[in-house]
């Protein structure tokens, strides 16, 4: 008997305090739209990319060229002569993988570009997140576009317009 009466007061107790909880989300990528310098560093990044992108097809074609040289002049060559260009051909490859590795690898120019320059926005985003939590007493805020998967969100939940707001932006129309 004393069982059933405590886990009676325990299941209770457990539905009581979900249905006290609080849980709002936001969309990161509105909230992102409506942030200049998200947008302007968005820019710089692309421009960045295309830039190298441009340099890593240029070192591509290169070897593509010395190869096709080589094909055409091959027989012609001696084994020394091919061993050579062979090596030529083999270093400048390797030189356009390391160049294109460090450029665009996992730990990469572009990547720790991209994380020096958004880490001040994510931080100042955080920030306001926090504040239309704690200003809505909110136990949990979710991100909309994240990993979570929400298959409904009621839209009087959505607290992404008060995030743009808390940031001193307005809400309702996206940065061009």
């Amino acid at each position: 008997m004393k069982k059933i009466i405590l886990t009676l007061f325990l299941t209770l107790a457990s539905i009581s305090w979900a249905c006290a909880q609080r849980f709002a989300y936001v969309d990161s990528d509105y909230i992102l739209k409506h942030m200049p310098e998200y947008l302007s560093v968005q820019k710089q990044l692309n421009a960045l990319s295309d830039q190298w992108q441009k340099e890593v097809d240029n070192k591509f074609a290169e070897v593509d060229r010395l190869y096709k040289a080589y094909q055409a002049d091959q027989v012609l060559m001696t084994p020394e002569m091919k061993q050579r260009r062979e090596a030529d051909i083999s270093n400048k490859e390797k030189e356009a993988k390391d160049f294109q590795r460090s450029k665009f690898g996992p730990d990469g120019e572009l990547t720790q570009r991209s994380n020096a320059l958004i880490k001040p926005i994510q931080d100042r985003i955080a920030k306001a997140i926090q504040a239309v939590a704690e200003g809505d007493d909110l136990d949990m805020i979710f991100d909309k576009n994240s990993e979570v998967i929400m298959l409904y969100a009621n839209p009087r939940y959505d607290k992404s317009a008060e995030v743009v707001t808390k940031l001193g932006l307005k809400p309702g129309v996206f940065a061009k």
